[in-house]
């Protein structure tokens, strides 16, 4: 749950591409988690996990204006979690 639990704070409190943070359930882009997570465990470049925020965005949210650029430090968030399980 750790590692789910990361995940979801980076996606609520840095991503929140519609803005919901503090206002709505910290649960509001959990389905997404499971993406992120496979995506990470395959050791992405952070370009390549900006790009799927923004594919994300564009394609489930239906914002046309996503961009890369902005969302690197988000990326860059999602790869400093440790996303190998605690033993």
């Amino acid at each position: 749950m750790e590692i789910q639990d990361a995940i979801r704070e980076v996606l609520y409190r840095d991503w929140d591409p519609i803005g919901v943070y503090g206002n709505a359930p910290e649960d509001e882009y959990d389905s997404y988690i499971g993406g992120i997570y496979r995506l990470l465990s395959s050791a992405p470049s952070r370009e390549t996990v900006a790009q799927t925020l923004v594919k994300i965005e564009k394609e489930c949210m239906g914002y046309d204006q996503a961009r890369e650029e902005p969302l690197l430090p988000v990326a860059d968030k999602l790869l400093a979690i440790d996303i190998q399980p605690k033993s």
